[in-house]
């Protein structure tokens, strides 16, 4: 499903919601999201998942053409647990 295709799922969902106004609630949604979790603050949608911040330490690794050692510099990255409901309907 691409982006579009959620925002016209949204507005079919919501009655009379147009795609301009889904397309607005989706932006900000993301946005509300993204900056929880950039905060370290978390974010717990009960049933669906939940968003935190995680981090990953500096670590050797080794390019595949050349067979050279390179140093991957520590990163901070997004985890994503699915909730329970969200399992439940993947594993139906």
């Amino acid at each position: 499903m691409t982006k579009a295709e959620l925002i016209d799922a949204i507005a079919e969902g919501v009655d009379g919601l147009t795609k301009t106004k889904a397309e607005e609630v989706l932006s900000v949604t993301l946005t509300a999201i993204m900056e929880a979790v950039a905060k370290g603050e978390g974010l717990n949608l009960v049933g669906f998942g939940s968003f935190s911040k995680g981090e990953r330490s500096e670590r050797l690794a080794r390019n595949p053409r050349t067979g050279e050692e390179i140093k991957v510099e520590a990163a901070k990255t997004v985890k994503f647990k699915a909730g329970q409901r969200f399992r439940e309907a993947v594993n139906q």
